[in-house]
């Protein structure tokens, strides 16, 4: 892999604890100045789509990520791959730059972990090279990144058995080890499994990785904000989706962060008729320890199954005249008015209802 070829570079060649740099691009980023750098971060470092995967998420760690969100979908012979993160985001200057030979973050952001030596950007360049498309599709400094990474699946290979999830297994010595094949979702797994504590990762299709932006955006983000957040400028990438207007506005803005559906699966999310993803490391324990799943986490699988409710319009209607109703000697105490109707979100735990408000002064 590329982190131990930079790793034995900075052995050979520096033997200090700094890069040599020809240019120093700013925003923490350097383009490094020996040409042989260049040479070793060549294709054959990226070898499959395990290999891209597990680069992915050390950009997102290395840019200070504590969620981490990967969906991933196949469609004939493409691979789709979009990393979400809510870390420290890239300056539009660097959307572009990031891709190209030599550009890393400095030495004293990389880490050392069981990989080798990495940080931001130090990969991104060996990806593009192997990739039918990489790119930058959303990012701010401070708010996060999306990312995402379409790949031919017949000149990038990967594991035939993308189905299997991974699961701890006992020897006959007693120890434990992880099992099933090295396919995408085990390396996501092993790297949730190192990073536990100080990050979670999230796996899915887009679908779900959007239901699980979506209540993340929900459970963090006032009524207010969401209801007068606008294009979200501001606010973190992870939680934009709790914006969404409607199945239209949600579709395209789930589109723009590299996570295609459709209407109806939008209609669904908002719905809470898909439930959010467990991170990793709490889905790697349900399926080795299935006696010891934790509760919540278990009423969080089985809700998938579940029948959604489904309200009549007019018991909607009536809802919102209700809250009208149960407004005003609020809205008069604080000095508020309702800006437009009333909105009722049916999901399976719960029935949202948010009132767009503002100060009447």
């Amino acid at each position: 892999m590329e982190g131990d070829t930079l790793s034995d570079f900075i052995d050979d060649v520096c033997g200090e604890s700094r890069l040599r740099v020809e240019d120093d691009l700013g925003d923490g980023f350097v383009r490094l100045r020996s040409s042989e750098v260049e040479r070793r971060q060549a294709a054959q470092d990226i070898r499959s789509s395990e290999d891209v995967v597990i680069e992915l998420l050390r950009n997102a760690r290395d840019a200070g990520a504590s969620r981490i969100f990967l969906a991933t979908q196949k469609t004939g012979n493409e691979r789709l791959l979009t990393v979400l993160d809510d870390g420290q985001g890239i300056p539009a200057a660097q959307h572009e730059r990031i891709f190209e030979p030599r550009v890393t973050s400095k030495l004293d952001s990389a880490h050392m972990d069981k990989w080798g030596m990495h940080g931001r950007g130090m990969a991104l360049y060996s990806i593009s090279v192997n990739a039918e498309e990489a790119r930058v599709l959303q990012s701010e400094p401070g708010l996060g990144t999306s990312l995402t990474v379409a790949t031919d699946t017949e000149s990038l290979a990967e594991k035939a058995d993308q189905s299997t999830f991974p699961r701890f297994e006992q020897e006959p010595s007693g120890s434990w080890a992880m099992r099933g094949p090295k396919n995408i979702v085990r390396t996501a797994a092993e790297f949730a499994l190192e990073h536990r504590g100080d990050l979670s990762v999230y796996l899915g299709t887009p679908v779900e990785v959007a239901a699980t932006l979506y209540q993340l955006g929900l459970a963090s983000l006032s009524p207010a904000v969401r209801a007068f957040g606008g294009d979200g400028t501001g606010i973190p990438l992870v939680k934009r989706l709790a914006l969404a207007a409607g199945p239209d506005d949600l579709a395209d803005r789930c589109e723009a962060l590299g996570l295609p559906l459709s209407e109806r699966s939008a209609r669904r999310i908002l719905d809470g008729a898909i439930a959010a993803l467990d991170p990793l490391t709490e889905r790697l324990a349900a399926e080795s320890f299935p006696r010891q799943a934790h509760r919540p986490s278990e009423r969080r699988r089985n809700s998938k199954n579940a029948r959604s409710l489904r309200l009549a319009p007019e018991d909607i209607d009536a809802l919102k005249r209700g809250i009208g109703r149960l407004m005003e000697p609020v809205a008069e105490t604080y000095y508020l008015e309702a800006v437009g109707e009333a909105e009722v979100i049916v999901g399976q735990e719960a029935i949202r209802i948010t009132v767009p408000i503002r100060t009447s002064l």
